[in-house]
């Protein structure tokens, strides 16, 4: 058996300690990243909202506006799918698709994926109290 020195015992114990409070960074700054991107799905389901009321009381729709949406929807799922959280990054990716294509998906499909707006911010309320907790 190898005898350890005192001076490479404390470098073992002081790299263990650092690479400990590095995990610990990066675990808070994981959660902080879902936190803001669980926020990001709550805003533009809201932005989403708005844009329907006002394409259904004017009657048009705005190619401009759509594209932002998906690109915006489509972001979204990039993010959480980075961070792990892929049946929410699945629907938001359903949910880009759909505005830059809004005849790709049959009724029947959009309604099994459920992607309704008030799911998909109820979805990522529901994470974001399990993380506060």
């Amino acid at each position: 058996m190898t005898n350890i020195s005192a001076s490479l015992l404390w470098d073992i114990f002081k790299h263990a300690r650092s690479w400990l409070a590095n995990l610990n960074r990066a675990s808070e700054d994981r959660k902080q990243q879902s936190i803001t991107a669980l926020r990001n799905i709550i805003s533009a389901s809201r932005e989403t909202a708005v844009y329907i009321r006002q394409m259904n009381d004017h009657g048009s729709r705005d190619h401009v506006t759509e594209k932002q949406l998906s690109l915006l929807w489509t972001d979204l799922s990039f993010s959480l799918d980075d961070l792990g959280i892929h049946t929410l990054a699945k629907r938001c990716n359903i949910k880009g698709k759909q505005w830059a294509s809004p005849d790709h998906y049959d009724a029947d499909f959009i309604t099994k994926a459920d992607v309704s707006l008030d799911r998909m911010e109820r979805l990522a309320q529901e994470i974001l109290l399990e993380l506060k907790r």
